[in-house]
């Protein structure tokens, strides 16, 4: 395990932010660090990064003790926490060539972490006139320069479009398949953790409701179909009869468990021959609150 903590808590005053916090990061894997904003997830970045001193409970980093090895842990670490420390009237190549100095890194590495990040041809530009997406990468490659082990990222996504969202992840893919990193990442996005996490620990009020690799989430968050129906009772009592699980129903719609999507497209035309009316069909992923109560609710294995 790159990362493994026992019963790490933090209090803010007499607000208990994470509790008895136990977590199992794999190495060479992409670690999702999902939850609502305010569920503890900073908190828990700051304090394996020494940010915050942890109160209760024990931090081991790439088998280490964490505070009796914490210079030569943190020597292997890069992070990006909340937003990217740039400085806007450098342009990227400086600010990198500015942090490798301070590292004591060879320059060539600068060309090197701009390649990577996809930034060579706006290397010679102003920071500050980067993009939302191009700052992110920025901050990775700062992040990168050291060539650490473990890259541990806050948010990385936020405030990004699709496309930058897209950079992102495809950057993070191969830095752990081409490059052995350990990403560390957090997010609120339930989707954006799906797409890219091989392992993920779930984050509610501090407490650690999921830990495990993706596919063990999966079976968890199956998705749905959701249909809007004329008349959604009879639309559910003919799929129910036909033994389909319907999972909700209300006047508006009904959603059944998703198989794959012949089974949908089996759905729509027997709704279809026996006279149902239907508006739309399709697939939907649950949502973060929903995969909550699901957790919360099914049986520790």
């Amino acid at each position: 395990m790159v990362i493994q903590t026992e019963g790490l808590t933090f209090n803010f005053g007499s607000q208990t932010v994470v509790k008895s916090l136990s977590l199992q990061v794999p190495e060479g894997s992409i670690y999702g660090f999902l939850g609502p904003n305010g569920a503890g997830k900073t908190t828990t970045i700051k304090l394996l990064l020494n940010l915050l001193q942890s109160q209760e409970g024990s931090i081991k980093i790439f088998g280490l003790d964490f505070q009796a090895n914490r210079t030569e842990i943190l020597a292997q670490v890069g992070s990006l926490i909340e937003q990217p420390a740039i400085y806007g009237h450098l342009t990227g190549r400086e600010n990198l060539r500015n942090r490798a100095i301070l590292l004591q890194v060879s320059e060539k590495r600068v060309d090197e972490m701009l390649t990577l990040v996809r930034l060579s041809q706006a290397g010679n530009k102003k920071a500050s006139n980067y993009s939302l997406g191009m700052k992110q990468r920025l901050g990775i490659a700062l992040a990168l320069l050291s060539n650490p082990k473990l890259l541990m990222l806050d948010e990385p996504t936020n405030g990004l479009d699709p496309n930058g969202i897209i950079e992102i992840r495809e950057l993070l893919k191969e830095l752990v398949s081409k490059h052995n990193k350990t990403v560390f990442i957090s997010s609120h996005l339930l989707g954006e953790i799906e797409r890219m996490a091989t392992h993920v620990g779930i984050i509610n009020n501090g407490e650690l409701l999921f830990q495990g690799p993706i596919t063990d989430l999966e079976t968890i968050s199956q998705p749905l179909v959701h249909i809007e129906a004329a008349n959604t009772v009879d639309a559910a009592n003919l799929l129910k009869k036909n033994g389909y699980t319907v999972v909700e129903i209300n006047d508006d719609y009904l959603s059944v468990t998703y198989q794959s999507k012949e089974k949908t497209a089996e759905i729509n035309t027997l709704l279809i021959k026996n006279g149902c009316t239907v508006y739309s069909i399709h697939k939907v992923q649950k949502d973060l609150e929903k995969l909550f109560l699901d957790i919360t609710q099914t049986p520790a294995k």
